[in-house]
């Protein structure tokens, strides 16, 4: 879906399509091994394409010795065995392409695997010839780590290197030193990544915590959380103000922004946990562009209430337009838990109803179009290390929401072969909700996604047109997409009860998640997403 007009001039394939992110460890095993690969994804690209997305963004690909599950980097430039050849990728390029499908990669500048030859190179001491690649630090005066920073995972953000005795930083896993942006040569190290990968036809990036690429050369404590909670992430026990968000991280993207527009039509999208005053200024400028789509998290983290995502819409959009930047929408990824489980399955199509017709670019989980949700992983078939390494923190494990795809009713429900083990287990929703079943029945989420899809091809207001939300008593959120001569209201309602909502409901009802065509003037039922014209 491309020169689709809007307010602002003919849109590109980023603003007016849906992206669609692959887990790839968990999409469709076919070496056989229970993990998913490059070969399996292209073999399932021609399911992607029947959504009616129009890019697929892949999670790490690259070599790794995956103690991270790949965002621990040891080659920018090669694919991991695990996951196939430089050829299987190119392959898989060419396929979606084909299909008319953009190809987007999972991009992590912010540290690399200690595994990787930069770091081996770097501890081989102070004068090694890459050791100011890295963060490092002399310990405290009392010979402990330098400053209080903790790691995402949980403990220190420090690491000491016994044999130099200083210690390196990481925010994540021991085994996933920071990089330090502030050296030339890493930088342009990391902007030849881009080029390579832009080489073979890549299409855009996904930038992993591209917030935290600099730190406060102080390295002063961080002072403690006063809304911090027993049983939160230790992480939270502080607040932030030296290592999120720093002025430099803007002039490292304006760099990495010169390097993509050396490709004609690429993009990036940049993971940012951040409040909207902080989120939007990572859009750049018209004579300073940053990323293109700064990702907006902010429905996965709200209350799920009608007011409340209204009044969030509201202030997001119109920020959007006074800054010039295009908006964005996400419900789900792989480090949140799935839609479907922490709304609940009432709201679920009215959920996917939000994301898809709201203006801005939705970013779609894979399995969120077949109502996915947590599958439980008992703890000996625990993986990944943001639970094994906070046991005590509830919900900490990522597991949950990165299991197989199902695809039919056979064994492994079409993941990988028969008497393969799978990665992670598959549930027993798996036997019911999966692909083949959901195609065979039109009135499952399936279909209702791919409604959802096609009436964005088929009404443009959709996609390019003007957003205005309406009062519609407590409970319902309602707003008028509108543009090319066509005015479409949206109604959801976030409740379990009934609404008389007079002159909202009265047109043609294009689409009902109840899976009739209510009649014009009828009241909106309980959990009920609508569209009209």
């Amino acid at each position: 879906m491309t020169g689709i007009p809007s307010l602002t001039g003919e849109l590109k394939w980023w603003q007016s399509g849906v992206i669609y992110q692959i887990y790839p460890r968990s999409f469709q095993d076919d070496s056989g091994d229970g993990v998913g690969d490059l070969r399996g994804i292209t073999r399932r690209l021609r399911y992607v394409a029947s959504l009616g997305v129009q890019a697929v963004w892949l999670s790490p690909i690259f070599r790794s010795p995956m103690r991270d599950f790949g965002y621990d980097v040891a080659d920018y430039c090669d694919i991991d065995p695990l996951f196939g050849t430089l050829a299987d990728f190119d392959a898989l390029v060419a396929e979606a392409h084909r299909l008319g499908l953009k190809v987007m990669l999972d991009y992590v500048p912010n540290h690399t695997s200690s595994d990787h030859t930069w770091f081996q190179d770097a501890l081989g001491g102070r004068e090694s010839e890459k050791r100011d690649w890295y963060v490092w630090r002399d310990p405290a005066p009392d010979g402990g780590v330098p400053n209080n920073w903790k790691s995402f995972f949980g403990g220190p953000a420090w690491t000491l290197d016994e044999a130099s005795g200083q210690y390196y930083l990481h925010q994540f896993l021991p085994s996933q030193p920071d990089l330090n942006w502030r050296h030339p040569a890493v930088r342009e190290a990391m902007f030849e990544v881009l080029r390579f990968w832009m080489r073979r036809g890549v299409d855009g990036f996904r930038v992993d915590v591209i917030w935290l690429l600099a730190e406060d050369e102080r390295f002063l404590d961080e002072p403690e959380n006063p809304d911090w909670q027993p049983g939160q992430p230790e992480h939270w026990r502080l607040l932030h103000p030296y290592t999120q968000d720093q002025p430099e991280t803007h002039a490292y993207i304006r760099q990495m922004r010169a390097v993509l527009d050396e490709f004609e039509g690429r993009m990036m999208v940049g993971e940012i946990y951040l409040p909207i005053e902080q989120l939007l200024p990572y859009a750049g400028t018209p004579d300073a562009q940053m990323v293109h789509l700064p990702f907006n998290f902010h429905l996965i983290l709200m209350p799920w209430e009608a007011g409340a995502v209204r009044a969030f819409a509201d202030r997001y959009d119109a920020a959007c337009r006074s800054a010039g930047t295009w908006p964005n929408w996400v419900l789900g990824n792989h480090d949140q838990h799935r839609f479907k489980t922490r709304l609940g399955p009432a709201q679920y199509r009215v959920a996917q109803t939000l994301l898809l017709t709201l203006r801005g670019t939705p970013t779609v989980y894979y399995g969120d179009e077949i109502g996915m949700e947590n599958v439980p992983v008992p703890p000996e078939r625990m993986v990944d290390p943001a639970g094994l390494q906070q046991p005590d923190v509830p919900g900490a494990s990522r597991d949950p929401e990165r299991t197989p795809m199902p695809w039919d009713a056979g064994e492994n429900a079409g993941f990988s072969a028969p008497g393969t083990a799978p990665w992670l287990p598959l549930g027993e929703a798996a036997a019911q909700r999966h692909v083949a079943a959901q195609e065979a029945d039109p009135q499952s989420d399936l279909h209702y996604f791919r409604t959802l899809t096609r009436l964005r091809t088929d009404h443009p207001a959709l996609v390019g047109g003007t957003y205005r939300s309406v009062d519609a008593g407590e409970g319902v959120f309602a707003y008028f997409r509108e543009g090319g001569g066509e005015r479409l209201t949206v109604l959801l309602n976030f409740t379990g009860d009934s609404h008389d909502l007079g002159e909202l409901t009265v047109g043609q009802t294009l689409l009902s998640s109840g899976g009739d065509l209510p009649a014009s003037g009828a009241s909106l039922r309980p959990h009920e997403a609508r569209i009209l014209r």
